[in-house]
């Protein structure tokens, strides 16, 4: 299994001009490695879901590909949470 960042690279790469209301989870999920992880105050799994909510308008063979990893991750993590690392914590500065 990718890592976090390492498929937000892939998201980057391949969407150009990615819709307003995703880029500020691209920018977090880029700085995760885990599932685990939490981000500020939200933990990865919400980033995720609220990315694949704004990603809608991201289409084609890659963005299929990428969408179905995080949703077949975020299936595998919420039925077995234990399989999973426990995950760092990253501190955004101002708000912890």
């Amino acid at each position: 299994m990718r890592s976090i960042n390492q498929i937000m690279a892939d998201v980057k790469s391949d969407w150009k001009k990615p819709y307003y209301g995703a880029v500020p989870y691209i920018d977090a999920l880029s700085r995760c490695e885990s599932i685990t992880d939490s981000y500020g105050f939200d933990d990865v799994v919400s980033l995720i879901n609220y990315f694949l909510a704004n990603a809608t308008y991201w289409r084609g063979a890659k963005a299929r590909e990428i969408k179905k990893e995080l949703n077949d991750m975020l299936k595998a993590y919420k039925s077995n949470p234990e399989q999973f690392p426990k995950g760092k914590r990253i501190i955004i500065y101002g708000l912890v």
